[in-house]
């Protein structure tokens, strides 16, 4: 019944793969366009207020997060991507899978167990006054808890989603492209910048978009650093000033912003075009010994040590501290898995019956349906807002 093709156009085909595709992404969409709606609500009072006082200051903090996150992730994610699948280095293999454990640690819980232990009376402060005799104040430290501090945290984290799909290019990549730049006289380095970033260019810029998206909805991290953005804003104008209509204005804000970053990368790509190979021979590994082995293992192992290691000593030193858990941490980890569970079978339920759909609608060929492509892209933009926006949306 799925298969069987009924009248209809190049820009909804309507057969049952179509209309069961378009069900779901319109379920989805639903809470996205409402959000959308909201900027045809007249708030004006409200938002003169917000452009006098703090609007400004929402979206340069947000401009300023999403830049040194994009930086930050596409350095880190594509780099230690090269190393792990291009290079060969003791250890390689295990660095491989570990690259990818922040992606598990919450980034408001990184923030919480840092600033615990980087905080004037935290174990890394006092350690550092006993072992030089200086006393608070005769020192300058850096504090955790600031638009920088979330940034790097930020980083820690979300540097995994550039991570796996720069990888994956990385390994469809054409083994004759990497064995002609050798055949120049072009060493690691020069591979990597001159001919491997620029053909895994479309999955890195997918996985930074990703990181953005997490970027301008989070919360947690902010709104415990006292870090003004667009998220602190929405709840500040929903919470403080009673208004919902008007925060939910601000998220549409939000998923403009999302989609003029979409539609700046895809125009800056013109007609560039991206294509892979067949038959994929498994590249032959640069061996690294000595010190770039060394350099290598730093590369990979500070983002694992300082994204998942680190805090992951420290709540476990806090929790030895306070001593039993508790009834009420196994309530909160039963929930917390059974939420996930229910959620991610859900969720890649869903997905797999989106994608198939778009799959037997033949999408890349001429008279292919773009309009019901447009609608499973549109849905994706919630991605980029608070989850309780959605909620009410």
């Amino acid at each position: 019944m799925l298969s069987k093709s009924l009248p209809g156009s190049g820009f909804f085909p309507l057969n049952g793969w179509a209309l069961l595709t378009l069900t779901l992404s319109g379920l989805i969409l639903v809470p996205v366009l409402t959000v959308l709606l909201s900027l045809f609500a007249d708030e004006r009072q409200v938002w003169e207020h917000l452009a006098d006082t703090v609007l400004g200051l929402y979206v340069r903090n947000s401009l300023v997060m999403m830049a040194g996150v994009a930086a930050g992730v596409i350095l880190v994610g594509s780099g230690t991507a090269w190393l792990v699948t291009m290079c060969q280095f003791w250890g390689r293999a295990w660095l491989e899978w570990m690259l990818v454990l922040p992606l598990a640690a919450p980034t408001y819980v990184l923030a919480y167990a840092y600033t615990d232990f980087l905080q004037v009376t935290g174990g890394f402060q006092i350690w550092l006054r006993r072992i030089t005799g200086w006393g608070i104040g005769d020192y300058w430290f850096p504090n955790i808890r600031s638009l920088w501090g979330a940034i790097l945290l930020l980083i820690l984290t979300l540097y995994p989603y550039v991570y796996l799909s720069a990888r994956l290019a990385f390994q469809e990549q054409s083994v004759a492209c990497l064995e002609v730049s050798r055949s120049l006289g072009y060493g690691p380095w020069a591979s990597f910048f001159k001919v491997a970033l620029p053909l895994a260019r479309p999955g890195i810029v997918a996985g930074c978009l990703l990181a953005l998206m997490e970027t301008l909805n989070d919360f947690g991290t902010v709104s415990y650093f006292g870090v003004d953005t667009f998220t602190t804003g929405i709840y500040r104008t929903w919470t403080a000033l009673g208004n919902p209509v008007a925060a939910a204005q601000l998220s549409a804000l939000l998923l403009l912003l999302v989609l003029l970053l979409i539609t700046m990368e895809q125009v800056s790509r013109r007609r560039a075009r991206y294509y892979r190979q067949g038959f994929k021979p498994t590249p032959t590994r640069y061996r690294l010994q000595g010190i770039r082995a060394v350099g290598a293992w730093l590369a990979c192992g500070i983002p694992i040590g300082l994204g998942f290691v680190v805090p992951a000593l420290i709540l476990l030193h806090m929790t030895l501290r306070q001593g039993e858990l508790g009834r009420r941490f196994w309530s909160y980890a039963q929930n917390s898995f059974w939420l996930s569970t229910i959620t991610a079978i859900i969720a890649v339920s869903v997905s797999v019956v989106v994608l198939y759909g778009l799959r037997m609608q033949g999408l890349g060929r001429a008279g292919s349906p773009w309009g019901l492509r447009l609608a499973v892209q549109l849905s994706s933009l919630g991605y980029a807002l608070p989850g309780v926006v959605i909620a009410v949306g």
